[in-house]
């Protein structure tokens, strides 16, 4: 397992972070996903046998929000 933390730009509410947490839920091997509108981030828990950070980044994009670091 890894873990990478997102910097996400363009969450404005609840719903939005609710979004983001949807999305990269349902990106396959992701074990746990933690988003945070008040930081701004998403911190994912993932198999890296079954995904990478760019598709997880890439997941985040498609409905609109920007990641703009990932530590």
């Amino acid at each position: 397992m890894k873990s990478v933390t997102f910097t996400i730009e363009g969450m404005h509410c609840d719903g939005c972070a609710q979004t983001v947490k949807a999305v990269i839920s349902a990106e396959p091997g992701v074990k746990a996903a933690d988003v945070s509108l008040q930081k701004g981030e998403a911190r994912v828990l993932y198999d890296p046998q079954a995904t990478s950070e760019d598709r997880l980044a890439a997941a985040v994009e498609r409905p609109g929000y920007r990641v703009t670091a990932r530590r």
